[in-house]
């Protein structure tokens, strides 16, 4: 059933999320920080550019949002022209940014007040997954919330899934990320190590790729890994982000987390290469460095 949507952030997956939700028959009204880059969006899907988070999130059922991080968030819901003051009275809150699970509560709690819904639902899946709508959507809210915007998030959404209650959402995003960390490490001292060896690495790769090291990093990294090239992909800042939000709740919960400390660190030497939006497979860069 169509719906009047709100979008609040057209970043890289933003802008081709909205898309997705207007090719499906929705009403998208959008709103971002660089309005031209809203005016552009609405004249390629007919949807309507805003001028404040307010104007977008007036009259919608659902407001998506995907910002930058916990401080962006705050900057878009709250205040006079912020989400919160046009969303009404049965609408529902999507927050798609991966955010603390401190603020993923502090938002329910705030659409309680107005009688509105809340869903985290941080994604994985990259520019890729957006543009071609093939997201991993892990949410966090009430049941009935959940199931009332289940049906849009499948606009975009390849596996959408309720993992629990508030905050769920952003806790298994975290998971995610710890164990993307790791992989991608490992993904590039392996194929550091074929090349300091002489061997072919699309012949190893072949093989090692078809047995049980296989990951969607090796699938899609290994071959950009080996030729240097990094310029695409998840910034090596976004990832710092994201691993210092899983840092800063294992403190909280006690979860021993010492390989993704690690790594974080490695992505600290990245950043000091000049590497700060360099896709997170430039660990090999750092290991060619100071091999």
């Amino acid at each position: 059933m169509a719906k009047s949507v709100a979008f609040i952030g057209l970043g890289v997956m933003g802008y081709p999320m909205a898309g997705h939700l207007a090719s499906a028959g929705h009403s998208v009204s959008v709103y971002n920080r660089t309005k031209a880059k809203a005016e552009k969006w609405a004249g390629e899907h007919s949807g309507k550019a805003c001028d404040t988070p307010r104007e977008a999130s007036e009259g919608a059922d659902i407001v998506m949002m995907c910002v930058g991080n916990d401080d962006d968030i705050r900057s878009v819901v709250y205040g006079d022209n912020g989400v919160l003051a046009g969303l009404g009275k049965g609408a529902i809150l999507v927050d798609h940014t991966t955010a603390s699970a401190v603020i993923a509560r502090e938002l329910a709690a705030a659409c309680a007040e107005k009688q509105a819904g809340f869903v985290d639902g941080p994604v994985s899946g990259g520019q890729a997954g957006a543009e071609n709508g093939v997201l991993a959507i892990m949410c966090g809210g009430e049941q009935k919330t959940y199931d009332a915007v289940s049906d849009t998030l499948a606009a975009y959404g390849k596996n959408v899934a309720l993992i629990g209650e508030t905050g769920a959402g952003q806790l298994t995003k975290m998971v995610n990320q710890i164990c993307i960390a790791g992989l991608v490490q490992a993904l590039a001292e392996g194929v550091n190590f074929a090349q300091a060896a002489n061997l072919d690495i699309e012949k190893v790769m072949g093989v090692v790729g078809g047995g049980a090291a296989q990951s969607w990093q090796l699938n899609n990294r290994y071959d950009t890994m080996a030729k240097n090239e990094f310029d695409f992909g998840f910034a090596v800042d976004w990832m710092r982000k994201d691993l210092s939000i899983v840092l800063n709740e294992a403190r909280g919960n006690g979860a021993s987390v010492p390989v993704t400390a690690m790594v974080d660190q490695y992505y600290a030497d990245v950043q000091k290469m000049g590497g700060n939006r360099w896709d997170t497979s430039s660990l090999i860069a750092r290991l060619k460095k100071f091999s």
